[in-house]
């Protein structure tokens, strides 16, 4: 797919980083077959090991991409494949790094600058005899790139210069970073061939919305905003739940849960000025909890509007409000969190501009930054 750079109807970096990432998902897959001699060199000794642990890392939502692909990856592989944020790591390092067993820990990171990111990698190095680095990151100058080129049992994995968001809010780096990590350790399923059909049907989701103007979901004054997704795909919720508390810098309330698990109390918090955004799995077992869920939220009428995304229309969906992605194959929920990232992105987007928010630094106040600061890192004593 070739780079076409588009005009940002926004003037946004924000709106840029957005649109570029299905071209910027098919340069770093390209690049991952460029590399794949080395990265099997790397790799193929240590997932022959049995016990191995592989941890995916991160701070914010470098640490859902884990979320997102965890589920899928253990699955897919067979291997011991956890998700657990930098931020758990370097406040209860004891709780999860087992020295009795080799580790890979995968980091994620836009920057590679955030203090947790350095201090989860110096912790598992302290803390387990045997222990492996994969760092993907989408910026060569960072101290997670610069550490791993410097360290005899890391790799590093660079993305596209471009996925290093200017913007507040990271867009293109999640979805970047968590291509190329499946790419990585799946490669039988997604690479550049394959993940083609993801990166048109993302295309042609982004091109159908257009200049952006606020209408993804609707047109209401809403105050809470509920993601409902299960597996990886709950996720993804949180993920698109945290792009609307950063680029509405709070003033839209945004919450995340699974379809079963958002029965028992956080539904709740669903009046009449709460959207509810479903994103339906495409997996028939998995598909019927949604589905369920999806009936009984409007026959109850409590929320403002529910919207279901799904690839597959059905009578429930049919029933109320929803969007359904453009044609294409058939999609695993794996591929499928790509597409309703998109959706998510630019909502947050434009919510941010109806609140009166500059999206690109949303946080007036400074209380919230780019690159986290105010973190002390406490040295670690037995």
């Amino acid at each position: 797919m070739p780079h076409t750079p588009l005009a940002a109807a926004t003037g946004t970096w924000t709106e840029e980083e957005i649109r570029q990432q299905p071209a910027s998902w098919i340069r770093s897959l390209n690049n991952i077959n460029k590399l794949r001699s080395s990265i099997d060199r790397f790799l193929a000794p240590l997932l022959r090991k049995q016990d191995l642990q592989i941890v995916l890392t991160g701070a914010g939502t470098s640490a859902f991409i884990g979320d997102i692909i965890a589920p899928w990856l253990a699955s897919h592989s067979g291997k011991n494949i956890s998700a657990v944020p930098t931020t758990d790591l370097v406040t209860n390092p004891m709780d999860y790094f087992r020295p009795a067993h080799p580790l890979l820990l995968v980091s994620f990171a836009r920057s590679g600058n955030s203090p947790e990111s350095v201090a989860a990698v110096e912790l598992a190095n302290q803390f387990v005899p045997e222990c492996y680095h994969l760092s993907i990151t989408c910026n060569e100058a960072g101290s997670l790139y610069q550490n791993a080129i410097n360290s005899d049992n890391a790799y590093a994995l660079l993305m596209p210069a471009e996925t290093h968001d200017r913007g507040f809010a990271m867009t293109s780096s999640i979805t970047t970073m968590m291509a190329s990590c499946l790419a990585v350790f799946a490669p039988e399923t997604f690479d550049s061939h394959t993940f083609r059909n993801v990166a048109e049907r993302c295309q042609a989701i982004l091109a159908s919305l257009g200049d952006f103007s606020p209408g993804v979901f609707g047109n209401a004054p809403w105050k809470r905003i509920v993601y409902l997704g299960s597996g990886g795909l709950q996720g993804a919720a949180r993920e698109s739940a945290l792009k609307v508390l950063e680029l509405t810098a709070g003033k839209l309330a945004a919450f995340y849960d699974s379809a079963t698990g958002f029965r028992h109390g956080p539904k709740s918090l669903v009046n009449d000025e709460t959207l509810v955004v479903m994103f339906i799995s495409s997996h028939p077992y998995t598909r019927q909890y949604d589905l369920d869920l999806l009936a009984e939220l409007r026959r109850e009428s409590q929320a403002l509007r529910i919207v279901a995304i799904a690839a597959e229309n059905d009578p429930v969906i049919a029933a109320g409000p929803h969007i359904l992605l453009p044609p294409s194959r058939p999609f695993i929920d794996m591929e499928q969190a790509f597409c309703f990232l998109m959706y998510a992105q630019v909502f947050a987007l434009t919510q941010s501009l109806r609140v009166g928010n500059t999206p690109d630094t949303p946080s007036a106040s400074g209380a919230v930054n780019r690159v986290v600061q105010g973190v002390v890192i406490h040295p670690w004593q037995a």
